[in-house]
């Protein structure tokens, strides 16, 4: 039985090619800078989040692992949920200066509130 793989490659209408092979795009995930490189933004956010308060952390360079690892620190030490994806990590509540002492607490020195 054939893998059925043909969500990855919605963009192929048809090959006459006997041999075509599709290949598909690899995302390579940058490699995780150290905790004193990053360059971490600390920022409180309230769109589109019905009126609630969240604090947003960007600027995390590396892998999506390591990203989710520093976000569940970050709930955890605050005792809140929150998300970690797309190089953001979200905690949910005004937390600002308390992930700012925490992320330099850990070695993040260009920790930098913004807003």
């Amino acid at each position: 039985m054939k893998k059925n793989d043909w969500k990855e490659r919605l963009n192929v209408v048809y090959s006459t090619n006997p041999d075509f092979q599709y290949e598909m795009e690899e995302n390579i995930e940058a490699p995780t800078l150290p905790p004193a490189q990053q360059r971490l933004r600390v920022q409180l956010d309230r769109k589109n989040r019905g009126g609630k308060v969240v604090t947003l952390i960007t600027g995390f360079t590396g892998t999506e692992d390591d990203l989710k690892e520093l976000g569940r620190m970050l709930k955890s030490k605050c005792g809140v949920g929150g998300s970690a994806k797309d190089g953001e990590i979200i905690v949910q509540g005004d937390f600002k200066q308390k992930i700012i002492e925490l992320l330099k607490k850990e070695g993040y020195t260009q920790t930098k509130p913004v807003g």
